[in-house]
């Protein structure tokens, strides 16, 4: 007689989120089905990678002389110097420490990049793919999550980040970072007073904060930069992006500087990166969208490990 055992936690849990599981893998499938009938590559570039993007507050975990990917970006951008077009990639990214409701060590991120475009013709781009998706998967683009509803299909909200900031916290987000709470005032006082039944483009950052974007030509205080927002959640941060050598070189010099002052982790500069942009890296527009986070609201989940199928701890 076979003694019977108690399911482990473990699968238990995945029986729990099953539905949610499924429901992931219909809007992947669809995810890519829109990107190719776009035209786009469906591209693959290394996890395990020498040097990471240096950010300010985002930390590679270190494996063996190597570090885990944050972000594909900079070596799609490499492809595109290789004369690649429109491209995107489905994979894992990793950031040390991260854990929460909203975040995981490891997550799936979306990343897509298309020459001659820029951070307005992406704002048309991801209403575009995702009315597409949300409409095959959900059956409708009103969408039920927490205690709100959001509408995909009307009004999608445009703000920039010096309106935001003084609506809803009264200063200027200069003034903000000047007095190093630029990211306190952000997560406590705008993003809680976003619309929530519709999705908010917050756009125009301040150009200390472009990372790899660049700078807008009509206003030289702000970057074409803008992150999108759902139910007050941060889902996808897109630019258009910089392709110009010395000053990529400088943000870079800059970021390490940065990150020994704050004594984070110093990694070894991207030599191939910045030999494919001494070469050339033509004009286009990148976006990076966390999927496990879209996931988690369209499935009207709480936490981000509902939607996954393993978390690591």
């Amino acid at each position: 007689m076979q003694r019977e055992s108690k399911k482990p936690e473990d699968l238990m849990r995945l029986e729990n989120i099953a539905s949610n599981l499924k429901f992931r893998s219909s809007f992947l499938f669809y995810l890519r089905k829109f990107f190719i009938k776009k035209g786009f590559l469906e591209i693959d570039t290394p996890v395990l990678i020498r040097s990471p993007a240096p950010e300010d507050y985002i930390n590679a975990p270190p494996v063996g002389g190597f570090f885990l990917r944050t972000s594909p970006e900079l070596h799609m951008k490499r492809l595109a110097a290789a004369g690649f077009s429109k491209f995107f990639q489905l994979g894992p990214c990793f950031r040390e420490g991260e854990r929460g409701k909203l975040h995981n060590v490891e997550f799936t991120m979306l990343e897509w990049y298309e020459a001659g475009r820029n951070y307005e013709d992406l704002m048309e781009f991801v209403k575009e793919m995702l009315q597409y998706t949300i409409k095959r998967t959900c059956g409708k683009l009103k969408i039920t999550y927490g205690k709100n509803i959001i509408d995909f299909e009307g009004c999608w909200e445009v703000i920039t980040v010096k309106e935001a900031f003084l609506k809803h916290a009264g200063i200027l987000p200069e003034t903000a970072i000047q007095n190093n709470e630029f990211e306190i005032i952000l997560t406590e006082k705008v993003e809680p007073n976003l619309p929530r039944n519709r999705p908010v483009f917050l756009s125009d950052y301040p150009v200390s904060l472009a990372a790899l974007s660049k700078v807008k030509s009509t206003n030289q205080n702000v970057a074409e930069r803008w992150e999108l927002y759902l139910g007050g959640i941060e889902i996808a941060n897109t630019y258009s992006e910089l392709t110009a050598y010395n000053e990529q070189k400088k943000r870079f010099r800059k970021a390490h500087k940065n990150r020994k002052l704050n004594n984070l982790p110093e990694y070894p500069e991207d030599n191939d990166f910045f030999e494919a942009m001494k070469y050339g890296i033509p004009e286009l527009a990148g976006s990076a969208l966390g999927i496990d986070r879209l996931i988690m609201i369209l499935t009207d989940s709480s936490e981000i490990n509902e939607v996954i199928s393993f978390t690591e701890t």
